[in-house]
């Protein structure tokens, strides 16, 4: 079903570089495989879940996920900046940012610590 070496990825995927990432289209088609959802259930499900997690950090509100990580926005405050091309200095101005902090879980699994028995519960 899934190559021995990538526990993720699904069975005949190449990666397209040597850092790989894990596409919407391949959590749907994950869903799709291990679940028995419909190739149109799995992509409502991923958009599903991809939009509730943005419209939650977009009204200001952390985003955590037991055992994964939490999702927190941040405020940057106004600062100099530099533009690279001609050194000249430019103001950079306040924003928010996405910050995201792995759980002592997924640290541990990362690591080699712990299996992958999360993703398969």
């Amino acid at each position: 079903m899934h190559d021995a070496d990538d526990p993720i990825r699904p069975a005949g995927r190449q990666r397209a570089s040597e850092t790989p990432t894990l596409t919407k289209a391949e959590l749907s088609e994950l869903l799709f495989e291990r679940l028995g959802l419909s190739k149109r259930e799995s992509k409502d499900v991923t958009d599903a879940f991809f939009d509730v997690l943005s419209q939650t950090l977009i009204s200001g509100c952390d985003v955590k996920l037991s055992g994964f990580g939490n999702f927190t926005i941040r405020r940057k405050a106004p600062r100099p900046g530099r533009n690279p091309r001609t050194g000249e200095s430019i103001p950079i101005e306040a924003r928010n940012v996405v910050t995201f902090h792995a759980s002592h879980k997924l640290k541990a699994i990362v690591q080699g610590d712990e299996g992958l028995d999360f993703l398969t519960d």
